[in-house]
């Protein structure tokens, strides 16, 4: 099978049930930057010291796959008929889930902190940074066509996760928080 299909030679794509989009529609920008923050999180387990914290980001690279294939079918198509996996529920209570975990083993935050420290803890701050833009891609998206609200409650949620592990990750090497001094 060749990787390159030619059907995206003018600027537009396929959404899955076959509708034609162009790719600066407001779907293809939310789901590229679901891929655009998976791939970054690939490239930040390599950094993470922790095999705890790199288990729990290959489980949420996993649930970003579901939630690009979700945000790339429209909600109008039969899902029974097309078999794509919906973003559910239990990905924002396994977040929350982790976000508590993860705060316990944390120093109480007493100061706002700068993005930094160690590098795995950097690139983690950077994957909180492109949740947001997600997430606000999701949202405008939303303006305009029926999108799972589970979708921008699991990426709100992931924003935190990505906090609180930078501070883990920061912790886990040794290496203080950047407090905001201003």
């Amino acid at each position: 099978m060749k990787i390159y299909t030619k059907t995206g030679d003018k600027g537009e794509t396929g959404l899955f049930g076959g509708e034609r989009v162009l790719k600066s529609h407001l779907r293809i920008k939310a789901y590229g930057t679901i891929d655009e923050l998976n791939s970054f999180i690939g490239l930040t387990i390599t950094e993470i010291s922790s095999d705890e914290i790199k288990k729990i980001l290959i489980d949420i690279q996993n649930k970003l796959f579901v939630v690009g294939s979700d945000l790339a079918t429209p909600d109008t198509l039969d899902n029974k008929k097309i078999n794509i996996p919906r973003t559910s529920q239990s990905f924002v209570s396994d977040a929350e889930k982790t976000i508590d975990e993860i705060t316990e083993k944390l120093e109480p935050l007493r100061n706002f902190i700068l993005p930094g420290g160690s590098k795995g803890a950097s690139l983690l701050h950077v994957c909180r940074t492109i949740t947001r833009r997600a997430e606000r891609e999701v949202v405008e998206l939303k303006q305009n066509d029926i999108i799972s609200d589970n979708i921008l409650v699991f990426l709100n949620r992931l924003s935190d996760l990505f906090f609180v592990l930078s501070r883990y990750e920061n912790k886990i090497c040794g290496i203080s928080d950047v407090k905001w001094n201003p």
